[in-house]
């Protein structure tokens, strides 16, 4: 049954805020129309395009990565909360697919979520110690990969991390990685428990 166009500009507003990095086709694809019907939609909304939408997230004011130098990071941070969560993007290129198959190497979205999770940590060392990793599909030439960092376990000198991986709506990687700090509680800590 095919939604009223109020209904659909609803959803797709909703759509946009859970995901400003979902592009126009998929949207489309998600709601059945064209490609046209979406931009149409977004101008009466007011909702920007893509490009402007991953801007807007990037200007946002995020923490700053204390475990590794910003550029160490693969893909670019868009979000960061030190201890918490954060989250990167990264446009798969030519250079990172393997030639015959244009289908991503793994150690690239591995070291995309591996270095996600690195940053998430508010310490000046963090080390990953184990990784239990799960490739779901393949990531193709041209897709944009967007890494997700969720803290779900921290204790003195050891984080736990979840980082899920998207292509558009895609899950394509998942790993949870067990982090070393170095960094000790300090005396306010120890009297705060």
């Amino acid at each position: 049954m095919k939604k009223s166009k109020q209904d659909r500009q609803k959803l797709l507003k909703q759509t946009i805020q859970e995901n400003p990095f979902i592009t126009d086709g998929e949207l489309a694809q998600k709601f059945s129309v064209s490609v046209q019907t979406i931009r149409l939609d977004r101008l009466e909304l007011s909702i920007p395009e893509l490009r402007e939408r991953i801007k807007h997230v990037a200007k946002r004011q995020f923490d700053d990565v204390r475990a590794l130098h910003e550029d160490e990071v693969i893909g670019d941070i868009v979000d960061l909360q030190l201890d918490s969560s954060a989250i990167s993007l990264l446009e798969i290129n030519p250079d990172h697919v393997f030639s015959r198959t244009g289908i991503a190497r793994g150690h690239h979205l591995f070291a995309q979520a591996n270095s996600l999770a690195v940053a998430v940590i508010n310490d000046e060392l963090a080390l990953t110690t184990k990784a239990s990793i799960h490739f779901i599909r393949p990531v193709k030439v041209g897709e944009r990969v967007i890494a997700k960092a969720k803290v779900t376990q921290r204790e003195r000198v050891r984080t736990i991390v979840e980082v899920n991986s998207y292509s558009g709506q895609d899950h394509v990687f998942k790993g949870v990685f067990t982090m070393y700090r170095s960094r000790r509680r300090n005396k306010t800590e120890i009297d705060d428990r």
